[in-house]
């Protein structure tokens, strides 16, 4: 068991109490609202959505602690098919707590039931919800993946929104304070901003970053790369219709799987909810139809002639031109996060533990003893027969 000393900050800081969770004061709420007042709840469960590491998971487990429930906690993705989720969620959810205590049964992840392998999962857990004796709360990162539909009809859905950097901050100050890091806040915040919303990808950065010599170096922060996010097109939108930024608004495609067809049915399908002023919504509708009859027409005219003419007088320097780097971005990330999940795989099957597990906090805590343990590093790529691309991803190169 590891020391103190080596936890993962990502557990050591983990909310202790519902005081301790920051930026999710609306999710809190409703949430315990609806433990509070489950019996005359029409609907017997609730799906909390938003990014990995936004807090989903550990904030019911803070609500469970505060109002003294027990938590059995399920993780969808290692229960694929409908007899797996039928004698772990089913059972749970007809059976007293052994404590006399009142219960939440908490399945996570549940964007793990979709796909080919599902075999009843989804609708095994529709039918449970139905008829539990307990509050089931279910977790995943987009609610509105097609897949998860007929799920979506029968909970109530709790939005985990995006946390600030300026939250992710108030955290990461916390601990340095804690852990007698030396740290210059604007450097803080840069990281925090680096982290995309993830606290707890932030915290894992944090401590790689300082793990060995108490200091934050604005040059280490530097290497942190962005986080890459395929965003939900929900994101976007949001980004698109709240943001007063234009920059932030022009940038809420950039990682979108629909293509610019799809999404443009979207934004046309939300137009009408969101602007309610019809100088806006006409204003709005005329900047979609440019943007479509554009989309037709650019490459002949806008960007030939248009851009041609935008200019006062022609650069006489030299300038070399490369190409654009936005598909290489979004290739790097998935490649990143599919290298995570094949390391979490493995370790999963050497551990006997969930893979969500191994991801959350063993692969933090091994990463960091790699880095510094010379021995434990070639011990463990023999035990778990890691390449070298997987060697490269857990040490950072």
């Amino acid at each position: 068991m590891a020391s103190l000393e080596n936890k993962p900050w990502t557990i050591k800081y983990q909310p202790k109490t519902v005081k301790d969770v920051v930026g999710h004061d609306d999710a809190v709420t409703a949430i315990k609202t609806f433990l509070v007042n489950f019996k005359n709840q029409q609907k017997k469960a609730i799906l909390l959505y938003g990014i990995s590491g936004s807090g989903k998971t550990c904030t019911v487990h803070a609500l469970a602690k505060e109002l003294n429930y027990e938590i059995i906690e399920v993780n969808a993705s290692d229960f694929r098919n409908a007899v797996g989720i039928s004698s772990t969620v089913g059972n749970a959810s007809k059976q007293m707590s052994l404590f006399a205590k009142a219960k939440i049964i908490l399945v996570d992840e549940v964007d793990g039931l979709s796909g080919t392998n599902d075999r009843g999962g989804i609708s095994t857990l529709n039918s449970l919800i139905e008829t539990t004796k307990f509050p089931i709360i279910c977790t995943a990162t987009d609610a509105y993946d097609e897949k998860l539909k007929p799920l979506v009809k029968v909970t109530n859905l709790i939005e985990f929104k995006t946390l600030s950097h300026l939250s992710i901050f108030t955290v990461l100050k916390k601990i340095c304070e804690s852990e007698n890091i030396q740290f210059n806040e604007m450097d803080l915040k840069s990281l925090a901003r680096k982290a995309a919303g993830d606290m707890r990808g932030a915290i894992n950065d944090l401590q790689s970053l300082v793990q060995d010599k108490k200091i934050l170096d604005k040059e280490a922060i530097e290497e942190v790369a962005d986080r890459e996010k395929v965003e939900s097109i929900l994101n976007a939108l949001v980004k698109i219709f709240k943001a007063s930024d234009a920059q932030v608004a022009n940038s809420a495609l950039d990682y979108v799987k629909e293509d610019l067809d799809h999404s443009m049915l979207w934004i046309d399908e939300n137009l009408p909810k969101e602007y309610t002023n019809a100088k806006d919504l006409a204003a709005a509708y005329d900047c979609l139809s440019k943007a479509d009859v554009y989309r037709g027409r650019i490459r002949k005219r806008e960007m030939t002639a248009g851009i041609a003419a935008s200019k006062q007088e022609k650069n006489r320097e030299f300038i070399k031109y490369s190409q654009t780097m936005r598909l290489l971005k979004i290739w790097k990330a998935n490649m990143r996060y599919s290298l995570r999940k094949q390391i979490a795989e493995k370790i999963a099957l050497s551990t006997h533990t969930s893979k969500k597990e191994t991801i959350q906090n063993t692969l933090p805590y091994l990463s960091i003893m790699m880095k510094k343990n010379k021995q434990m590093k070639d011990a463990l790529i023999n035990e778990l027969e890691l390449t070298d691309e997987e060697v490269g991803f857990l040490v950072g190169n």
